[in-house]
Order: C-alpha cells, then structure tokens, then sequence
C-alpha cells in the first residue's frame, strides 16, 4: 500500500510569538490537497509549540525538534516523549544533522566526562514507545558524498534506527544531506530515490 506524501517544516531556532503568529495565518490560508493525499507538519522551537498546535487548522500537524532519550529527571535543557504526549504534540524529529554534528548526537557509543552519548536509534525507539510519530533525520556530508562514501554513512545512520525498532509505521525517514542544507543546493529526486531503493527496496512503494 503506497504511503501519502509527506511535506514537513522545520523552523529550527527562530521566530519571535508575531512572527511565528504571522506564518500560521500563512499557512491557514494556503491551498493544500486533502489530509487523504498529503500529511503537513511543522515543527517550531519548543516554547511555541502550544501556539502553533492551538492557531494552526486541524488537518496540518505540530512536530518537536527534539526529545529525550527516555524519561524525564534530572536533565536540564532536555525535553522528554511524555511532555510532547502530555501537549498532545503528535510527531518529533530525531536525528538531524545539526544535532549529531553540532551536539554529538551519534550512531555510535562514545564517552563524554564517562557517560555515554546516547544513540539516535535509542531516541527513535523511546518515542515510538511512548505513542510519537518520528521524523527520522539521515544524511552525508559533502565531504563523506565526495569521498564516495554516501551509502555506508546513510546505511550506518539507518542501521543505527533499524536494530532498535521493527516497525517503520509511524516513521519518516528524512534523507537530507548535510551539504544542502543552508547552501541552496539540493539532493535531486534521483538522489534521494538511489538512497531509497538501496536501503528500504520496495517496502514504502
């Protein structure tokens, strides 16, 4: 059975209420096809997202930035699966590379002041478990796609999720690589459709 289209926003760390206000009647009053055909979702920072969810029509959908490894306590800064269940946010994206590049976040365990970091696949799970929908952040850099190591990195990135879940229902895998993002470049269809097909074959046609 053939997935819908799924168009995702991600306003990263910007945005004043006004501002944030501003786009939500923007997007209330744009032409979208059916929720049948297509699934839209934008994500704010974290402190607007009870704005957006109350303001924004009730066929597109709020997602976090970003959540936890597991359950709250004694993580400052940090913002757990059940807090996003408790405002009734549907979905979160996992995985992005700002966040493994800037903030470690990675497939592998390492140490940092002997506490492991926590693993993407682990965060993925963890939502999944607790009733999130997950947008699942995968992607090279222009270095590692130049280098002709695309696939093994994607692959690894993949890997990382897949040993840890069975089920890819509420799961999109977002291929965006590093290189495109803020530069004006993009990955072609062809592009994203090659990491496709090598790495899910037919499963989501």
């Amino acid at each position: 059975m053939a997935r819908k289209f799924f168009v995702g926003g991600n306003w990263k760390c910007n945005g004043t209420s006004e501002e944030v206000k501003k786009i939500v009647s923007i997007l209330n009053d744009g032409k979208v096809a059916s929720a049948d055909v297509v699934d839209v979702v934008v994500s704010p920072p974290f402190v607007f997202l009870p704005l957006v969810k109350s303001s924004l029509r009730p066929e597109f959908h709020v997602a976090a930035q970003n959540c936890w490894v597991k359950k709250g306590g004694a993580y400052t800064g940090e913002i757990s699966a059940e807090m996003l269940v408790n405002l009734d946010i549907p979905w979160v994206i996992l995985g992005h590379s700002e966040r493994r590049q800037l903030l470690s976040e990675s497939n592998e365990a390492s140490c940092l002041c002997a506490k492991r970091l926590y693993f993407v696949g682990d965060k993925v799970a963890y939502a999944l478990s607790k009733g999130l929908k997950v947008i699942a952040c995968v992607g090279e850099t222009l270095e590692q796609r130049e280098s002709g190591a695309t696939m093994d990195v994607v692959a690894a990135q993949t890997k990382a999720i897949a040993e840890r879940i069975s089920d890819w229902t509420n799961v999109v895998v977002a291929y965006e690589p590093v290189w495109a993002i803020g530069t004006g470049k993009v990955a072609t269809p062809a592009q994203a459709q090659e990491f496709i097909m090598i790495h899910f074959g037919n499963r989501f046609q």
